[in-house]
C-alpha cells in the first residue's frame, strides 16, 4: 500500500475552519474514567484552529459530549453545576424559558460548558459582564498526575485562573458551576442602526456601552476610503414582560449547505458583492423591534456545516483586540493593512470589549475587538504574521480559540502573562501529558 493511499485511510478530527490531523474520538458518559488516560479533552470541535486536536503522535482524544448531564440547580441564586460535555444550546432550551440566561454567550450555541471555560469565552455584553470566567464559581478536575480536584477563586486558585483561560492544558474539566442571568423574557429589543464609516462606528460602539448591555457591530472591511469600516450596529437587551409576545419563542430551522464550495467561490467580487448588499439591505438608517434570540446571539448557526463555503482547504479566523491605549485610529490601521494585503471577509464583527479578565490567558481587555473569517490560501500565513506585528505594534493580542496561523515569537511579544502561565502549567504539569497541536505550535510543547 502505498503513503498517500495509508494516510487516505487514517481517522482524521478536525476544527471548525477544517484544518485536519490524524486522530479520532473516544466517548463515554464517564468522564471521570474517560480522563483517567487521556492527554486531551474535547467538546463539539467548534475551535476554529488547533486547540482540540492532538499533537503530533496523539491520535485518541477524549470527547466530552456523553457527559452531559444537569447536577444541580438553585432556582433562587441561579447557580448551576453541570458536566462539563452540557452544551449551550441544551442549557438555552432548558432555562430560557424559565426565565434564566447564561450570563455570557459566544456567537455559536454548538459549544459545551468546558469549551467555554477553556477558552473563558466573551460575548456581546463583555463591555458590562466580562468574559464567562468571571461567573464561574468553582471547578471540578482531574489534573495531569491523576488526581481529582475542586479549584475555584478560593480553593487552588492559582490552578483555577490558569484553567480559565488556558485551552484545556492545566487538567480535564469535569464540572462546572457558575452563576446564571435572571431574564424577564427570551426576547430581544434591538434596535440597529447603519454606520457610515469606521471611526464613526468605534464612537457609537463606546457610546452605546454604558445604556445597553449587549452591542456589536458588522462592518465591511473590503470598502476603503471614506467608506472604509461602514456597517451595522446592533444594541440589545432582553425584552421587558410588556414588550414581549406572550408565547415564547419556537425553534428555528435551520438550513443546510449541501455540499463544498470551490474555492473560487469567494473571491474578492463575491465578497464585495456580499458587504454591499448585507450593508444597503438596511433600508432605514435606524430601525428597532422584537428578535428571536437566536437571531441576535448566533446568527450563523441557522446555517448547518457554513464553513463548507470556504472550500477544501477551509479558512481561519483571525481576532484580535486592539487597547483603547493604542488611540481610536487603531482600528482604522488594522483594517488598512488588512485591505492592502487583500484580506478580503464578508464576515468582519466588531465588539466592545471591557476590563481584562482574571483568567491568566484570557483574551479580552478593554478596547475594541475585530474578528473575520480569511479562507486559507497559499499567502495565509503571511497575512496572519503582518496583521500580528501590527497588532503587537498597537499592544493587542489575538484569541487562541480561534487561532491556526501564529508563530511562538508573534504570541510570546503580545502575551505578557506568558510566562505566569507557563510557570504554573509547569508546576502541575512537567511532563507535558496534556497537550494539544496549539501547544506544540505556540508553547513548543
Amino acid at each position: 500500500m502505498t503513503e498517500n493511499k495509508r494516510r487516505s485511510t487514517e481517522p482524521t478530527l478536525s476544527g471548525w475552519g477544517r484544518l485536519s490531523v490524524p486522530g479520532r474520538e473516544v466517548r463515554s458518559e464517564d468522564l471521570a474514567a474517560l480522563s483517567l488516560n487521556a492527554f486531551l479533552f474535547r467538546g463539539l470541535g467548534r475551535a476554529y484552529g488547533d486547540s482540540a486536536l492532538p499533537a503530533p503522535g496523539q491520535t485518541d482524544v477524549a470527547t466530552t459530549t456523553l457527559g452531559d448531564r444537569l447536577l444541580d440547580f438553585d432556582p433562587v441564586s441561579g447557580v448551576i453545576r453541570a458536566e462539563a460535555g452540557l452544551s449551550l444550546l441544551d442549557l438555552n432550551r432548558l432555562f430560557m424559558p424559565r426565565g434564566w440566561f447564561t450570563p455570557v454567550s459566544p456567537g455559536t450555541q454548538f459549544v459545551t460548558l468546558g469549551g467555554m471555560v477553556a477558552a473563558d469565552i466573551h460575548g456581546k455584553n463583555h463591555h458590562r459582564h466580562g468574559c464567562f470566567g468571571r461567573h464561574v464559581r468553582r471547578l471540578r478536575l482531574r489534573v495531569p498526575d491523576g488526581r481529582v480536584l475542586w479549584c475555584s477563586p478560593a480553593e487552588e486558585p492559582e490552578l483555577f485562573w490558569a484553567v480559565i483561560g488556558g485551552m484545556g492544558l492545566l487538567g480535564h474539566i469535569l464540572e462546572v458551576e457558575f452563576s446564571m442571568l435572571p431574564i424577564p423574557t427570551p426576547w430581544i429589543w434591538c434596535e440597529s442602526e447603519r454606520i457610515r464609516d469606521l471611526d464613526e462606528f468605534v464612537v457609537a460602539l463606546k457610546e452605546a456601552g454604558p445604556h445597553w448591555p449587549y452591542t456589536v457591530g458588522w462592518i465591511d472591511c473590503i470598502s476603503t476610503g471614506s467608506k472604509m469600516g461602514r456597517g451595522i450596529l446592533q444594541r440589545g437587551r432582553f425584552a421587558e414582560t410588556w414588550e414581549a409576545p406572550p408565547s415564547d419563542p419556537e425553534e428555528k430551522r435551520r438550513v443546510s449547505i449541501p455540499f463544498e464550495l470551490p474555492s473560487w467561490a469567494l473571491g474578492p467580487l463575491s465578497v464585495r458583492a456580499f458587504n454591499m448588499a448585507y450593508y444597503w439591505k438596511h433600508v432605514r438608517k435606524k430601525q428597532a423591534g422584537l428578535l428571536h434570540p437566536d437571531s441576535f446571539f448566533y446568527p450563523l448557526d441557522a446555517v448547518n456545516d457554513w464553513n463548507l463555503v470556504y472550500g477544501r482547504r477551509g479558512f481561519t479566523q483571525y481576532q484580535c483586540v486592539l487597547p483603547d491605549s493604542a488611540g481610536p485610529g487603531a482600528a482604522r490601521r488594522f483594517l488598512t493593512l488588512l485591505t492592502s494585503k487583500g484580506g478580503a471577509s464578508f464576515l468582519c464583527v466588531i465588539k466592545d470589549c471591557g476590563a481584562q479578565g482574571s483568567g491568566l490567558l484570557s483574551f479580552p481587555r478593554t478596547g475594541i475587538s475585530i474578528a473575520l473569517d480569511i479562507a486559507v490560501r497559499d499567502n495565509t500565513r503571511q497575512l496572519v504574521d503582518d496583521l500580528n506585528e501590527l497588532v503587537i505594534a498597537e499592544g493587542g493580542r489575538i484569541y487562541l480559540a480561534k487561532d491556526a496561523f501564529t508563530r511562538a515569537d508573534h504570541f510570546r511579544r503580545m502575551e505578557p502573562r506568558l510566562s505566569e502561565f507557563l510557570s504554573i502549567r509547569e508546576k502541575w504539569d512537567p511532563e507535558r501529558r496534556i497537550r494539544s497541536a496549539q501547544s506544540v505550535r505556540i508553547f513548543g510543547d
